[in-house]
């Protein structure tokens, strides 16, 4: 049933589903120790293609491959290819809640490719101070660097490439025909095509297997079952239920719970740029959702 506004159930849901996403970051981080990180992202996707197609199937609905689909399809996968190569890369090299304030930007670069590419989505005022306020934030995030604070400038910069890819496929998925078949076979349509991808390209970046271990194994089966097919359709859930502004306004928190997890697990200093830049870019995420 459809609400108007949120309640005890949905503020819950959403703050469970944005700690997890946040935990998800710290799984790709520890799985990367065993398996080379784009060979992870390969086969993550890989499995999921399992997961996502019993849930469908559990729905009623099991995944139909049509053929108006897939060149959007394609173009969809390739995307979502494209941007998890550069997070699971990024994790690899940056700290965690660096790159997780840097991701979470994707906002900010879809409320752009929106106002270009479909009709009604034009930047109002009050969603370019959020855009301001959000590309602050990322500037801030990789360009002041303090001593002792991890990560690298490479890392930084392949977290702006999977947020610009995040975007891209939040945009594919308003503006072409995939937008009928429903945010769950979208979903199938990514993981189905990005497995192969990730897969061919894992080569080309050193040794498949680093030091692997039984932990780095169920990381993996975490991140295709629970994060993929659960946390992924809760999210969706969440937004065919309660106001899509509101839901889409909640993802602030998954940086600030990284950063928080950062730091209790790994020890990551918490700067006070890193505060002002996670800071900012809430701000900006909440204001590109706000509608007038």
């Amino acid at each position: 049933m459809k609400k108007d506004r949120l309640d005890g159930a949905g503020t819950g849901a959403l703050i469970g589903v944005t700690l997890l996403l946040a935990i998800n970051q710290v799984v790709i981080i520890e799985v990367n120790a065993g398996l080379q990180p784009v060979f992870f992202a390969g086969l993550r996707s890989a499995l999921a293609v399992v997961f996502v197609g019993l849930w469908l199937r559990w729905r009623g609905r099991p995944p139909r491959l049509r053929r108006e689909h897939l060149a959007p399809g394609l173009a969809m996968g390739a995307v979502f290819a494209g941007e998890f190569l550069c997070l699971f890369l990024a994790l690899d090299l940056t700290a965690l809640g660096r790159a997780s304030v840097i991701f979470y930007t994707m906002p900010l670069w879809l409320a752009l490719m929106a106002h270009f590419g479909l009709p009604g989505e034009r930047i109002t005022p009050l969603r370019a101070a959020g855009l301001l306020l959000a590309f602050a934030g990322a500037a801030i995030a990789i360009l002041i660097r303090q001593p002792g604070s991890g990560g690298s400038l490479a890392g930084d910069l392949l977290a702006l490439a999977a947020a610009l890819g995040w975007a891209g496929t939040a945009f594919l998925a308003k503006a072409s025909r995939l937008r009928d078949a429903g945010a769950e076979m979208q979903l199938f349509w990514m993981v189905l095509v990005s497995g192969p991808l990730l897969l061919l390209a894992a080569p080309l970046f050193g040794p498949l297997i680093r030091e692997l271990t039984v932990y780095h194994i169920w990381g993996l089966l975490f991140q295709s079952s629970i994060v993929v097919a659960g946390g992924f359709a809760l999210w969706l859930w969440l937004l065919s239920v309660y106001p899509s502004a509101t839901v889409a306004s909640f993802s602030f928190l998954t940086p600030i719970f990284a950063i928080a997890l950062g730091s209790l697990i790994y020890g990551e200093p918490v700067t006070v740029p890193l505060l002002v830049a996670a800071g900012l870019v809430a701000a900006g995420i909440v204001l590109i959702n706000r509608r007038a």
